[in-house]
């Protein structure tokens, strides 16, 4: 039985993911850091390991990672830190050196495949170059150099994908979905809800996992894969948040970008003059969310084997449980 090291793997993309895997047959070990979300998280035969991957030496992780046959990171930080200036230095100390570090040992280690789980920002940050994401923004700049020292590690030893991730709806033990700022953001506008005109790919979880997999077991070393479900408006998305909320999908207003970017331009200053930056400008990312960042599944669905799911339905019970669990939602905001 081939045995699978899922890094970050008591997040909801490596919950699910480690799911997959036993249900294809793999053992599988978690690392994550503490606390466990939830007792019994994972069945008894998945192995669970609680710490955290950059206080191993280089001794002590060759050790953990020998004898496992690929490797699935799903760890780092998102957009949502704004750290202090400049932003891609964190990034960069956050993102790309750990998976450089871990690429290098996994190699020499004998692991045959490492699957990054990346941002469909590096995919945007290609195709639209005039948004200098690959430029001026932090977090699509060390994404993009994410994955590049990972095929750079891998080469001649071990096939690396990278999984360039969109929205993704679901659920997990234990932890909150990131969807409710957006409830937030509804309840704080209680008789316009504004949002960009654009659209984004969006998945989801399980044909997160189902991607990790058929990249391990199907991606062709340096591939980078945009994955998409289904093509999701802002403006339709913030409808279903306003009617999770009990409210009319028709108090949803799409704005154009060039209504909101002077306020932008402003915001951004004032967080440079704290000393902070965010890792995509909102003047960048507001503009991004103008556009139509939405791929055609159809060739990575055909290469990697992802299966087409309901991700309408899938962000509505994903709303659903964050309404449920507004209370805890809160207590954890205000602790």
């Amino acid at each position: 039985m081939q045995r699978v090291l899922v890094i970050g793997g008591t997040g909801l993309l490596g919950y699910h993911t480690t799911l997959e895997l036993l249900s294809k047959g793999y053992a599988v070990t978690s690392l994550a850091l503490p606390p466990m979300p939830v007792e019994n998280l994972f069945p008894e035969e998945v192995t669970t390991i609680l710490a955290d991957i950059n206080e191993y030496s280089d001794e002590a992780l060759a050790e953990l990672i020998s004898g496992h046959y690929a490797i699935m990171y799903a760890a780092g930080a998102d957009e949502r830190v704004v750290p202090d200036f400049p932003s891609a230095k964190f990034f960069y100390e956050q993102n790309v050196r750990p998976v450089q570090r871990v690429a290098r040992i996994a190699a020499a280690a004998g692991v045959k495949k490492f699957v990054l789980f990346n941002s469909y920002t590096a995919e945007w940050g290609e195709q639209w170059p005039d948004l200098g994401y690959r430029e001026r923004n932090g977090y699509p700049r060390t994404r993009l150099l994410q994955e590049e020292v990972a095929i750079m590690e891998g080469n001649g030893a071990m096939d690396v994908t990278s999984l360039r991730l969109p929205y993704i709806f679901g659920t997990m033990p234990g932890r909150q979905p990131l969807w409710h700022m957006f409830i937030d953001i509804a309840e704080g506008s209680p008789e316009r809800v504004t949002t960009q005109m654009g659209s984004t790919s969006s998945v989801t979880v399980k044909q997160v996992a189902q991607s990790a997999v058929g990249a391990m077991e199907k991606g062709v070393h340096g591939a980078k894969y945009p994955i998409n479900g289904y093509n999701l408006k802002y403006t339709e998305f913030m409808g279903y948040v306003c009617e999770a909320l009990g409210r009319s999908a028709d108090e949803v207003i799409g704005i154009p970008y060039e209504a909101v970017k002077d306020y932008l331009v402003q915001a951004d200053a004032q967080v440079a003059a704290a000393g902070k930056e965010h890792g995509i400008h909102l003047v960048d990312s507001v503009q991004f969310q103008a556009r139509d960042a939405v791929s055609d599944p159809a060739p990575v669905m055909a290469a990697i084997g992802y299966e087409a799911d309901d991700v309408v339905a899938s962000i509505k019970e994903t709303l659903a449980y964050c309404m449920d669990n507004r209370a805890l939602y809160k207590s954890w905001q205000n602790a």
